[in-house]
């Protein structure tokens, strides 16, 4: 792997890591902004368990070394999460620009995490 792709991979990761971490202990602890912004779009509080729970979880999938099935499943998940989050803040008409680039940047990150991700973290076909 080049040096330039294990950089890459790391700073992404680590943006990635911080934003979902961030972002699932806030929903877990249901601060009033995190209840507002969900229930605004549409979702009920509860939501904000399964996301935040789920979030935290997939921050330790991708940064604990082996694992290459659960570190797929867990870069899925974040994907999946940050293009319903923006998908869901376009449907409702929430055009501001918070709205729109965070989830297009954790998606972005998403994407650039696994694609760099080093060879002992990919599954092996």
């Amino acid at each position: 792997m080049k040096k330039r792709d294990l950089i890459i991979y790391w700073i992404a990761t680590a943006l990635l890591a911080i934003g979902m971490l961030q972002s699932g202990i806030f929903a877990v602890l249901k601060t009033d902004i995190w209840v507002k912004l969900i229930t605004d779009l549409g979702y009920p509080v509860y939501f904000l368990y399964i996301l935040g729970v789920w979030k935290i979880l997939g921050v330790i999938a991708i940064l604990i070394p082996k694992f290459p099935l659960l570190k797929e499943w867990a870069y899925a998940g974040f994907f999946f999460a940050m293009t319903g989050a923006l998908v869901s803040h376009l449907a409702v008409g929430d055009y501001a620009v918070k709205a729109i680039m965070g989830p297009s940047f954790q998606a972005l990150f998403v994407v650039l995490s696994w694609y760099f991700r080093p060879a002992s973290r990919k599954i092996v076909v």
